[in-house]
């Protein structure tokens, strides 16, 4: 998708990297770069993608505790979700870079209501970071 569609296709990528499908967008991030997108190119495009779908997922868990709340609270899964978020809070939010807990995790900052702020610093620093450190350790490798 990288190699025919370039930055967008890399977008994408790593915006649908950050929901819950199941595969990583540094895999696109190396493809790109691999490609020649510039490393700065692939840093910002993967970089904006994912940030954006974490802050969908916000929203999503947001609108989820307004319109399912009786219903979180009532269930297994919604208690531990909404006691694990609220107990751990921003501090949670450093778990967001690493698979299969990452995404949930952002879905979780918007059911406890965490900060929108501080949500994005943490949340979209440390994606933000993880593609620098890619990149940077593709350039190295290559140099």
């Amino acid at each position: 998708m990288v190699e025919e569609y370039g930055a967008f296709g890399l977008f994408v990528l790593a915006f649908l990297a950050a929901t819950i499908l199941p595969f990583s967008s540094e895999v696109a991030v190396v493809a790109a770069l691999y490609g020649g997108m510039s490393g700065y190119t692939v840093l910002v495009v993967a970089s904006l993608g994912n940030v954006s779908a974490i802050l969908l997922n916000y929203a999503l868990g947001h609108w989820l505790r307004e319109r399912y709340d009786s219903k979180l609270r009532s269930s297994k899964v919604g208690k531990k979700a909404l006691h694990f978020s609220e107990k751990y809070g921003v501090w949670a939010l450093l778990l967001t870079p690493f698979p299969v807990i990452g995404d949930p995790i952002t879905v979780a900052a918007g059911v406890a209501r965490l900060k929108l702020l501080p949500f994005v610093l943490v949340a979209g620093g440390l994606r933000v970071g993880r593609y620098a450190l890619v990149v940077y350790l593709f350039q190295f490798a290559r140099s």
